[in-house]
């Protein structure tokens, strides 16, 4: 057996393996805790195979897939995809890992105290001020923590909302370090651009979901079968978000450097982790 590839769920590697039974190719579904894994049978099928699963990544939902899907599919398949519905909740927390589950539910405790009558103490403890340049190093916690303050509601809706869902994806496709190092990186590093851009009267996770919005999108883009990716739309609606912050339309504070450099850093960590998948492949 040769692994070829992964895919985000049984149902999309059913469907490949249909489509690749009409090509005489023998391929099978091996579940992993990350994703569904496609294992083919003869290896003069490998290059082949991988060059479908390229194709097949970048539009899962072409005709030529369904066809196969009801001219190759079998009645009689033991997979087990999972329940066909799912309660909210048990969505919720499948969609996610825990990591993506811990800052979630902390923005949404701080947003909460914050609305019941501590919102001066905890800016006083959370927000950037004497963070940098501080000769008191046991402040420099303060260059991460803006990050879970929100201050409406529709500025938390849209971010732990984007954060759940591309947040929850590349950890349980890929694990929780890449994660990780992004809500750390992207969680500091445009905190302080923003600071020097505007002061320390700011708060968001903004630059983090810009980070893993780009991360999402470039990652699909180079490695298509690494299980993540993000619909051209939706990266256009993001930068249309972005350019719409230079402006007075949406009526409301933008904190325009940490989207710019959360951006980067989501677009740079992409770029180091399929080079290094593709360096991997090819080994």
């Amino acid at each position: 057996m040769i692994e070829i590839g992964q895919l985000p769920n049984a149902r999309a590697a059913q469907a490949f393996i249909d489509y690749l039974k009409g090509l005489n190719i023998q391929c099978h579904a091996v579940t992993h805790s990350q994703g569904v894994g496609l294992e083919i049978i003869n290896p003069a099928d490998e290059i082949q195979a991988r060059a479908e699963l390229i194709e097949f990544a970048k539009n899962p939902y072409d005709s030529k897939y369904l066809q196969a899907s009801w001219d190759n599919g079998a009645t009689d398949t033991k997979f087990d995809y999972g329940p066909g519905t799912k309660g909210l909740i048990q969505q919720f927390m499948t969609g996610a890992g825990p990591l993506t589950l811990v800052c979630f539910f902390a923005c949404v405790a701080v947003f909460a105290g914050m609305n019941l009558g501590f919102a001066d103490a905890i800016f006083t403890k959370l927000s950037f001020f004497n963070a940098v340049p501080s000769s008191d190093i046991s402040q420099i916690w303060r260059v991460f923590t803006p990050s879970l303050m929100h201050f409406s509601a529709m500025h938390i809706i849209f971010n732990i909302l984007w954060w759940w869902y591309l947040g929850g994806k590349i950890e349980t496709q890929l694990g929780t370090r890449p994660l990780l190092f992004l809500l750390v990186v992207a969680g500091t590093l445009p905190n302080i651009v923003q600071f020097y851009m505007t002061g320390p009267n700011f708060g968001g996770l903004s630059g983090v979901v810009y980070a893993v919005v780009g991360y999402t999108w470039l990652m699909g883009i180079r490695n298509p079968t690494c299980g993540i990716s993000l619909p051209q739309s939706y990266m256009g609606f993001m930068l249309v978000w972005l350019v719409l912050g230079f402006t007075d339309i949406l009526g409301m504070p933008i904190a325009n450097g940490a989207h710019i450099a959360g951006l980067c850093v989501g677009l740079a960590q992409a770029l180091f982790d399929s080079r290094k998948s593709q360096l991997a492949k090819s080994s």
